[in-house]
Protein backbone atom coordinates (compact mmCIF):
# COMPACT_ATOMS: atom_id res chain seq x y z
CA UNK A 1 0.00 0.00 0.00
CA UNK A 2 1.25 3.53 -1.02
CA UNK A 3 1.09 5.70 1.82
CA UNK A 4 0.53 9.69 2.09
CA UNK A 5 4.16 10.84 2.66
CA UNK A 6 4.84 7.80 -0.39
CA UNK A 7 2.67 9.45 -2.03
CA UNK A 8 3.71 13.08 -1.92
CA UNK A 9 7.12 11.77 -2.91
CA UNK A 10 6.18 10.32 -5.76
CA UNK A 11 4.30 13.47 -6.55
CA UNK A 12 7.09 15.40 -5.76
CA UNK A 13 9.58 13.98 -7.78
CA UNK A 14 7.18 13.64 -11.23
CA UNK A 15 7.07 17.30 -10.91
CA UNK A 16 10.86 17.70 -10.80
CA UNK A 17 11.13 15.71 -13.59
CA UNK A 18 8.14 17.83 -15.30
CA UNK A 19 9.73 21.36 -14.84
CA UNK A 20 7.05 22.74 -13.36
CA UNK A 21 8.97 23.76 -10.04
CA UNK A 22 10.26 26.32 -12.30
CA UNK A 23 8.39 29.84 -10.88
CA UNK A 24 5.94 31.35 -12.47
CA UNK A 25 5.79 34.26 -14.05
CA UNK A 26 5.38 37.31 -12.01
CA UNK A 27 2.18 39.43 -12.03
CA UNK A 28 2.45 42.61 -13.10
CA UNK A 29 1.74 45.63 -11.32
CA UNK A 30 -1.86 47.30 -12.34
CA UNK A 31 -1.54 51.24 -12.96
CA UNK A 32 -5.36 53.20 -13.61
CA UNK A 33 -5.34 55.95 -15.82
CA UNK A 34 -8.37 57.76 -16.20
CA UNK A 35 -10.99 58.82 -19.12
CA UNK A 36 -13.35 61.49 -19.08
CA UNK A 37 -15.64 62.89 -21.75
CA UNK A 38 -19.13 62.99 -22.80
CA UNK A 39 -20.65 59.48 -22.73
CA UNK A 40 -24.60 60.62 -22.67
CA UNK A 41 -26.43 63.57 -23.96
CA UNK A 42 -25.99 64.83 -27.30
CA UNK A 43 -22.66 65.01 -27.32
CA UNK A 44 -21.69 61.75 -26.49
CA UNK A 45 -21.06 60.19 -30.15
CA UNK A 46 -17.16 61.84 -29.84
CA UNK A 47 -16.99 61.21 -25.90
CA UNK A 48 -18.05 57.28 -26.68
CA UNK A 49 -15.69 57.24 -29.96
CA UNK A 50 -12.88 58.58 -27.68
CA UNK A 51 -13.70 56.12 -24.99
CA UNK A 52 -13.62 53.52 -27.29
CA UNK A 53 -10.45 54.51 -28.65
CA UNK A 54 -8.98 55.01 -25.38
CA UNK A 55 -10.26 51.44 -24.10
CA UNK A 56 -8.39 50.08 -27.60
CA UNK A 57 -4.83 51.55 -26.95
CA UNK A 58 -5.48 49.99 -23.30
CA UNK A 59 -6.25 46.82 -24.38
CA UNK A 60 -3.19 46.64 -27.29
CA UNK A 61 -0.63 47.48 -24.54
CA UNK A 62 -2.14 44.70 -22.11
CA UNK A 63 -1.71 42.66 -24.62
CA UNK A 64 1.81 43.54 -25.22
CA UNK A 65 4.16 40.80 -23.50
CA UNK A 66 6.41 43.68 -22.89
CA UNK A 67 4.61 46.01 -21.49
CA UNK A 68 6.02 46.71 -17.29
CA UNK A 69 2.38 46.96 -16.66
CA UNK A 70 -0.93 45.94 -16.87
CA UNK A 71 -3.61 48.91 -17.40
CA UNK A 72 -6.92 49.73 -16.25
CA UNK A 73 -9.09 52.46 -17.99
CA UNK A 74 -11.18 54.19 -15.52
CA UNK A 75 -14.41 55.83 -17.27
CA UNK A 76 -16.02 59.09 -16.21
CA UNK A 77 -18.96 60.96 -18.14
CA UNK A 78 -18.57 64.69 -17.53
CA UNK A 79 -21.83 65.12 -19.92
CA UNK A 80 -20.28 67.83 -21.84
CA UNK A 81 -21.34 70.06 -18.43
CA UNK A 82 -18.68 72.23 -16.52
CA UNK A 83 -20.62 71.36 -13.20
CA UNK A 84 -20.24 67.81 -13.99
CA UNK A 85 -16.86 67.81 -15.67
CA UNK A 86 -15.40 69.59 -12.01
CA UNK A 87 -17.45 66.68 -10.29
CA UNK A 88 -15.48 63.66 -11.68
CA UNK A 89 -12.55 65.42 -12.54
CA UNK A 90 -11.97 65.93 -9.08
CA UNK A 91 -12.85 62.13 -8.25
CA UNK A 92 -10.62 61.28 -10.56
CA UNK A 93 -7.74 63.53 -9.51
CA UNK A 94 -8.31 62.81 -5.81
CA UNK A 95 -8.09 59.00 -6.14
CA UNK A 96 -3.94 58.82 -5.87
CA UNK A 97 -4.54 55.36 -7.63
CA UNK A 98 -4.86 57.06 -10.71
CA UNK A 99 -1.82 58.56 -12.52
CA UNK A 100 -2.95 60.15 -15.08
CA UNK A 101 -6.01 61.17 -17.24
CA UNK A 102 -7.08 61.18 -20.73
CA UNK A 103 -9.92 64.34 -20.78
CA UNK A 104 -12.07 66.50 -22.28
CA UNK A 105 -13.85 66.93 -25.15
CA UNK A 106 -16.06 69.97 -24.66
CA UNK A 107 -13.95 73.16 -24.22
CA UNK A 108 -16.24 74.33 -21.56
CA UNK A 109 -15.85 71.51 -19.51
CA UNK A 110 -12.13 71.02 -20.33
CA UNK A 111 -11.02 75.17 -19.25
CA UNK A 112 -13.11 74.77 -16.06
CA UNK A 113 -11.46 71.55 -14.50
CA UNK A 114 -7.76 72.69 -15.00
CA UNK A 115 -7.44 74.08 -11.74
CA UNK A 116 -8.54 70.93 -10.52
CA UNK A 117 -5.67 68.79 -11.91
CA UNK A 118 -3.30 71.42 -10.79
CA UNK A 119 -4.53 71.21 -7.61
CA UNK A 120 -4.22 67.63 -6.82
CA UNK A 121 -1.39 67.02 -9.09
CA UNK A 122 -2.74 65.11 -12.01
CA UNK A 123 -1.39 65.01 -15.23
CA UNK A 124 -3.51 65.05 -17.69
CA UNK A 125 -4.04 64.96 -21.82
CA UNK A 126 -6.75 66.44 -23.39
CA UNK A 127 -8.01 64.72 -25.94
CA UNK A 128 -10.60 66.76 -27.53
CA UNK A 129 -11.73 70.27 -26.41
CA UNK A 130 -9.91 73.16 -28.82
CA UNK A 131 -10.40 76.31 -26.64
CA UNK A 132 -7.11 77.37 -26.59
CA UNK A 133 -7.31 79.03 -23.28
CA UNK A 134 -7.07 75.37 -21.91
CA UNK A 135 -3.43 75.14 -22.40
CA UNK A 136 -2.58 78.86 -22.72
CA UNK A 137 -4.74 80.77 -20.40
CA UNK A 138 -2.53 79.04 -17.74
CA UNK A 139 0.80 77.38 -17.11
CA UNK A 140 -0.18 74.44 -15.32
CA UNK A 141 2.54 71.74 -15.87
CA UNK A 142 -0.21 69.14 -15.37
CA UNK A 143 -2.25 70.13 -18.49
CA UNK A 144 -1.34 68.96 -22.37
CA UNK A 145 -2.74 68.99 -25.53
CA UNK A 146 -2.63 66.67 -28.24
CA UNK A 147 -5.45 68.15 -30.68
CA UNK A 148 -5.13 71.44 -32.11
CA UNK A 149 -7.05 74.53 -31.05
CA UNK A 150 -9.70 76.77 -32.50
CA UNK A 151 -6.85 79.16 -33.20
CA UNK A 152 -5.74 76.87 -35.98
CA UNK A 153 -9.53 76.47 -37.20
CA UNK A 154 -10.98 79.94 -36.58
CA UNK A 155 -7.91 80.89 -38.98
CA UNK A 156 -8.61 78.22 -42.03
CA UNK A 157 -12.55 78.91 -41.83
CA UNK A 158 -12.00 82.67 -42.87
CA UNK A 159 -8.87 82.13 -45.31
CA UNK A 160 -10.99 79.19 -46.80
CA UNK A 161 -14.67 80.86 -46.79
CA UNK A 162 -13.48 84.45 -48.03
CA UNK A 163 -11.08 82.68 -51.05
CA UNK A 164 -14.42 80.92 -52.60
CA UNK A 165 -15.77 84.16 -52.53
CA UNK A 166 -17.99 84.21 -49.09
CA UNK A 167 -17.96 87.72 -48.21
CA UNK A 168 -21.04 88.49 -46.02
CA UNK A 169 -21.10 86.11 -42.69
CA UNK A 170 -23.46 85.81 -40.01
CA UNK A 171 -22.29 84.30 -36.53
CA UNK A 172 -24.52 82.26 -34.38
CA UNK A 173 -22.35 81.04 -31.01
CA UNK A 174 -23.45 79.30 -27.76
CA UNK A 175 -23.08 81.56 -24.63
CA UNK A 176 -20.56 79.12 -23.07
CA UNK A 177 -16.07 79.81 -23.25
CA UNK A 178 -16.18 77.85 -25.97
CA UNK A 179 -19.11 79.77 -27.80
CA UNK A 180 -17.50 83.00 -27.04
CA UNK A 181 -14.24 82.19 -28.32
CA UNK A 182 -15.12 80.93 -31.54
CA UNK A 183 -16.84 84.01 -31.78
CA UNK A 184 -13.72 85.90 -30.84
CA UNK A 185 -11.00 83.74 -33.12
CA UNK A 186 -13.62 83.57 -36.57
CA UNK A 187 -13.95 87.30 -36.02
CA UNK A 188 -10.01 88.32 -35.49
CA UNK A 189 -9.10 86.05 -38.50
CA UNK A 190 -11.74 87.65 -40.74
CA UNK A 191 -10.88 90.95 -40.63
CA UNK A 192 -7.55 90.91 -42.83
CA UNK A 193 -9.26 88.89 -45.47
CA UNK A 194 -12.27 91.23 -46.31
CA UNK A 195 -14.85 89.64 -44.67
CA UNK A 196 -17.56 90.92 -42.85
CA UNK A 197 -20.01 89.84 -40.13
CA UNK A 198 -23.12 91.34 -40.63
CA UNK A 199 -24.69 89.71 -37.55
CA UNK A 200 -24.10 88.17 -34.25
CA UNK A 201 -26.38 86.00 -32.06
CA UNK A 202 -25.29 84.69 -28.82
CA UNK A 203 -27.68 81.82 -27.86
CA UNK A 204 -27.99 79.25 -25.30
CA UNK A 205 -26.65 75.96 -26.29
CA UNK A 206 -29.71 74.56 -25.08
CA UNK A 207 -32.08 76.91 -27.26
CA UNK A 208 -34.61 74.97 -28.99
CA UNK A 209 -36.62 77.36 -31.52
CA UNK A 210 -34.54 80.05 -33.66
CA UNK A 211 -37.20 81.22 -35.95
CA UNK A 212 -36.77 84.49 -34.28
CA UNK A 213 -32.92 84.58 -35.36
CA UNK A 214 -33.00 82.78 -38.98
CA UNK A 215 -35.66 85.43 -39.51
CA UNK A 216 -33.66 88.76 -39.07
CA UNK A 217 -30.81 86.51 -40.84
CA UNK A 218 -33.62 85.69 -43.75
CA UNK A 219 -33.56 89.56 -43.85
CA UNK A 220 -29.56 90.24 -43.71
CA UNK A 221 -29.02 87.63 -46.69
CA UNK A 222 -25.38 86.55 -45.60
CA UNK A 223 -23.42 84.51 -47.78
CA UNK A 224 -22.75 82.02 -44.75
CA UNK A 225 -24.15 81.09 -41.33
CA UNK A 226 -21.32 79.91 -39.21
CA UNK A 227 -22.39 78.43 -35.82
CA UNK A 228 -20.17 78.66 -33.19
CA UNK A 229 -21.45 75.94 -31.19
CA UNK A 230 -21.42 71.83 -30.40
CA UNK A 231 -23.42 69.24 -32.57
CA UNK A 232 -27.25 69.52 -31.22
CA UNK A 233 -27.15 73.64 -31.58
CA UNK A 234 -25.68 72.77 -35.44
CA UNK A 235 -28.37 70.41 -36.07
CA UNK A 236 -31.12 72.49 -34.48
CA UNK A 237 -30.35 75.21 -36.40
CA UNK A 238 -29.72 73.72 -39.49
CA UNK A 239 -32.82 71.88 -39.29
CA UNK A 240 -34.45 75.06 -39.13
CA UNK A 241 -33.11 77.53 -41.84
CA UNK A 242 -35.11 75.61 -44.49
CA UNK A 243 -38.35 75.63 -42.53
CA UNK A 244 -38.02 79.82 -42.15
CA UNK A 245 -36.09 79.87 -45.98
CA UNK A 246 -33.03 81.30 -45.27
CA UNK A 247 -30.52 80.80 -48.09
CA UNK A 248 -26.81 80.63 -47.30
CA UNK A 249 -23.79 78.28 -46.62
CA UNK A 250 -23.49 76.49 -43.26
CA UNK A 251 -20.48 76.08 -42.12
CA UNK A 252 -18.88 75.31 -38.12
CA UNK A 253 -15.32 74.28 -36.79
CA UNK A 254 -14.86 70.92 -35.35
CA UNK A 255 -18.03 71.08 -32.80
CA UNK A 256 -19.82 69.62 -35.45
CA UNK A 257 -17.99 67.71 -37.19
CA UNK A 258 -19.47 64.26 -36.00
CA UNK A 259 -21.50 61.59 -37.06
CA UNK A 260 -24.07 62.62 -34.89
CA UNK A 261 -24.63 66.32 -36.70
CA UNK A 262 -24.89 64.42 -39.99
CA UNK A 263 -27.40 62.13 -38.64
CA UNK A 264 -29.81 64.80 -36.84
CA UNK A 265 -29.69 67.10 -39.66
CA UNK A 266 -30.27 64.28 -42.24
CA UNK A 267 -30.74 65.34 -45.27
CA UNK A 268 -29.97 69.20 -44.52
CA UNK A 269 -26.33 68.35 -43.82
CA UNK A 270 -25.48 67.98 -46.75
CA UNK A 271 -22.84 70.15 -48.51
CA UNK A 272 -22.11 71.69 -44.68
CA UNK A 273 -18.70 72.84 -43.81
CA UNK A 274 -16.53 71.77 -41.15
CA UNK A 275 -13.08 72.62 -40.13
CA UNK A 276 -11.21 70.43 -38.12
CA UNK A 277 -7.25 69.86 -36.96
CA UNK A 278 -7.08 66.18 -38.04
CA UNK A 279 -6.94 64.66 -41.22
CA UNK A 280 -8.71 61.02 -41.98
CA UNK A 281 -7.37 57.65 -40.67
CA UNK A 282 -6.98 56.81 -44.90
CA UNK A 283 -4.35 59.80 -44.18
CA UNK A 284 -1.97 58.63 -41.36
CA UNK A 285 0.32 56.15 -41.18
CA UNK A 286 -0.75 53.84 -39.23
CA UNK A 287 -4.61 54.48 -40.30
CA UNK A 288 -5.86 51.52 -41.57
CA UNK A 289 -4.11 49.42 -38.81
CA UNK A 290 -6.24 51.40 -36.61
CA UNK A 291 -9.64 50.74 -37.61
CA UNK A 292 -9.05 47.23 -38.56
CA UNK A 293 -8.02 47.03 -35.01
CA UNK A 294 -10.78 48.98 -33.64
CA UNK A 295 -13.34 47.30 -35.64
CA UNK A 296 -11.86 43.74 -34.69
CA UNK A 297 -12.72 44.56 -31.32
CA UNK A 298 -16.08 45.42 -31.56
CA UNK A 299 -16.79 48.52 -30.78
CA UNK A 300 -20.74 49.68 -31.54
CA UNK A 301 -20.22 53.13 -31.79
CA UNK A 302 -17.82 55.30 -34.76
CA UNK A 303 -14.45 56.27 -33.23
CA UNK A 304 -15.82 59.96 -34.59
CA UNK A 305 -13.20 62.81 -35.47
CA UNK A 306 -11.34 62.97 -32.40
CA UNK A 307 -10.84 58.74 -31.35
CA UNK A 308 -7.74 59.47 -32.78
CA UNK A 309 -6.52 61.62 -30.71
CA UNK A 310 -8.10 59.59 -27.67
CA UNK A 311 -5.94 57.14 -28.85
CA UNK A 312 -2.39 58.65 -29.08
CA UNK A 313 -3.71 60.58 -25.52
CA UNK A 314 -3.37 56.97 -24.07
CA UNK A 315 -0.52 55.60 -25.57
CA UNK A 316 1.39 59.06 -25.03
CA UNK A 317 0.58 58.45 -20.94
CA UNK A 318 1.17 54.90 -21.05
CA UNK A 319 4.49 55.15 -23.13
CA UNK A 320 5.10 58.14 -20.24
CA UNK A 321 3.88 55.36 -17.34
CA UNK A 322 6.40 52.79 -19.09
CA UNK A 323 9.63 54.61 -18.88
CA UNK A 324 9.53 56.22 -15.48
CA UNK A 325 6.83 54.48 -13.66
CA UNK A 326 3.47 54.90 -12.16
CA UNK A 327 4.46 57.95 -10.23
CA UNK A 328 2.15 61.39 -10.87
CA UNK A 329 5.12 64.01 -10.96
CA UNK A 330 7.76 61.82 -12.65
CA UNK A 331 5.18 61.38 -15.48
CA UNK A 332 4.29 64.72 -15.99
CA UNK A 333 7.74 65.59 -16.07
CA UNK A 334 8.03 63.24 -18.69
CA UNK A 335 4.82 64.50 -20.65
CA UNK A 336 6.08 67.88 -20.54
CA UNK A 337 9.27 67.03 -22.65
CA UNK A 338 7.36 65.64 -25.73
CA UNK A 339 8.86 66.47 -28.81
CA UNK A 340 9.12 63.98 -31.71
CA UNK A 341 6.79 61.66 -30.37
CA UNK A 342 5.35 58.94 -32.99
CA UNK A 343 1.56 58.76 -32.73
CA UNK A 344 -1.34 57.57 -34.61
CA UNK A 345 -2.44 61.23 -35.63
CA UNK A 346 1.63 62.26 -36.32
CA UNK A 347 4.56 63.70 -34.47
CA UNK A 348 3.22 65.22 -31.49
CA UNK A 349 5.43 67.58 -30.35
CA UNK A 350 4.50 69.82 -27.17
CA UNK A 351 5.44 73.54 -26.99
CA UNK A 352 6.18 75.91 -24.02
CA UNK A 353 2.42 75.31 -22.68
CA UNK A 354 2.60 71.70 -23.18
CA UNK A 355 0.35 72.32 -26.45
CA UNK A 356 0.27 69.89 -29.59
CA UNK A 357 1.37 72.58 -32.74
CA UNK A 358 -0.99 71.17 -35.47
CA UNK A 359 -2.49 72.78 -38.77
CA UNK A 360 -6.44 71.99 -39.13
CA UNK A 361 -8.19 71.02 -42.45
CA UNK A 362 -11.30 71.12 -44.67
CA UNK A 363 -14.32 69.14 -44.31
CA UNK A 364 -17.96 68.59 -46.64
CA UNK A 365 -20.58 66.89 -45.32
CA UNK A 366 -21.45 64.21 -48.68
CA UNK A 367 -24.02 61.24 -48.91
CA UNK A 368 -24.15 61.43 -45.11
CA UNK A 369 -20.50 61.20 -43.99
CA UNK A 370 -17.85 63.86 -43.50
CA UNK A 371 -15.39 63.93 -46.14
CA UNK A 372 -11.74 65.63 -46.48
CA UNK A 373 -12.25 68.47 -48.66
CA UNK A 374 -9.99 67.94 -51.48
CA UNK A 375 -11.23 64.51 -52.02
CA UNK A 376 -14.84 65.47 -52.80
CA UNK A 377 -17.04 66.01 -54.88
CA UNK A 378 -17.18 69.99 -54.25
CA UNK A 379 -13.40 70.42 -54.50
CA UNK A 380 -14.18 68.35 -58.14
CA UNK A 381 -16.73 70.31 -59.34
CA UNK A 382 -19.11 67.93 -59.16
CA UNK A 383 -21.68 69.25 -56.77
CA UNK A 384 -21.81 72.97 -55.80
CA UNK A 385 -22.36 74.53 -51.74
CA UNK A 386 -24.84 77.16 -51.38
CA UNK A 387 -24.35 80.54 -53.11
CA UNK A 388 -22.05 78.91 -55.91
Amino acid sequence: MITKRKLLSLLGSAVLLSGWTSAPAAAKDAVKIAFIGPLSGGNSAPGLGGRNSATLAVQQRNADANAKYTYELVTYDDECKPNVGIQVATKAASDNSIVAGVTHYCSAVGIATVDTYARFGLPVVVWGAILPEITYGNDYKEVHRVNGTMINEGKLAAEFLTKRGYKKFVMIHDTTDYGKGQFKYFSEYLKPTGGEILATFPVSPDQQDFTAELTKIKELKPDVILVGGLTPLGVRLRSQMDRVGVQAQFAGVSGIMTAGYIEGAGAASEGTISFHNGVPLSKYAEGQAFQEAYTKAGFREDPDAYGPFAYSAANLIMDAIEKVGPDRKKVKAELNGTKGYKALVGEINFDDHRQNIMSANVYVAQGGKWVYWPDSDYAAGKKKLAKD
